[in-house]
């Protein structure tokens, strides 16, 4: 190995290290990603609030925030030294505004259209109506009728309102053969249609039907009307035996067979009353 010349300078190495790329880019991406995760937490928050509100509710925030709702129609005081109303006073709400009223969200001091409290009207006479039914057939719970009676009970949900329906079985009638005169059970019946139709004020309506009967056993014309309205106003009396309010009987009719239930319209289960709690809001 040669030997370095006396007084010659070491050699001196640099090394440079050298970054491969752009380098640094900073924390844009950073801000970036922190949008996206407050767009999707606002989204999914949105969603939540849908799924977890009334279509009656959705419509009350709907019109509160609609430009064309005035929002100024009561003061914003309060009851200290500047003698105002408070907003949330259900007193100077009803006095001040024409149509303020509580929403659905608890108390909150923005209107309700006509529409909006028309439909909450609506659902609550709805709701109400419901409660009658699962009463009375014992949903959630024993029902008030016992099992001979129940069998000959149905109820439905319509535009008209609650239909409660009392018909007849094969070897089991409702009525004396030929007469308006009822059976026990229908007296039972009617009893308990009585007592459950008292957890609302809705009016009472009841329709008599008879099941169709072969030509050579058919009788005199006008009969079967007769017969039907017969025991439609024997089951409104026997309503108002069990302390139905009479004031609340809208109507008494008698349909003959002219609107069977069953395509068999000699079937003993045309031979029918229906009590109707009819709809206020229609």
């Amino acid at each position: 190995m040669a030997q370095a010349a006396p007084g010659a300078r070491p050699p001196i190495i640099k090394r440079k290290k050298v970054v491969a790329g752009g380098g640094h880019h900073g924390g844009a991406w950073k801000v970036a990603y922190a949008d996206f995760v407050t767009a999707m937490m606002a989204f999914f928050l949105l969603m939540w609030l849908l799924n977890a509100t009334t279509e009656q509710q959705r419509k009350g925030l709907a019109d509160y925030f609609a430009p064309d709702i005035p929002l100024a129609r009561v003061s914003g005081g309060s009851d200290g030294m500047f003698g105002g109303d408070s907003p949330r006073s259900q007193e100077s709400m009803a006095s001040e505004g024409d149509s303020m009223a509580y929403g659905l969200l608890g108390e909150a001091a923005f209107p309700l259209s006509d529409d909006a409290g028309a439909q909450a009207a609506e659902d609550a006479e709805t709701a109400a109506l419901q409660e009658v039914e699962d009463v009375l057939l014992g949903r959630g719970g024993e029902s008030l009728l016992s099992d001979e009676a129940l069998r000959h009970v149905v109820t439905r949900l319509t535009d008209e309102g609650l239909v409660i329906e009392v018909f007849a079985l094969p070897g089991a009638p409702l009525w004396e053969e030929g007469t308006a005169r009822p059976l026990p059970v229908t007296r039972e019946i009617l009893a308990i249609v009585a007592e459950v139709a008292g957890l609302v004020t809705n009016p009472v309506a009841l329709a008599g039907h008879l099941p169709a009967r072969p030509v050579v056993l058919a009788q005199a014309p006008g009969a079967p009307w007769d017969l039907s309205a017969a025991r439609a106003n024997a089951a409104r009396a026997a309503l108002e035996a069990a302390r139905l309010d009479p004031g609340r009987v809208a109507r008494v009719a008698g349909h003959a067979d002219r609107a069977p239930v069953v395509s068999n319209p000699a079937s003993p289960r045309n031979d029918r009353i229906e009590v109707i709690l009819l709809r206020t809001r229609r």
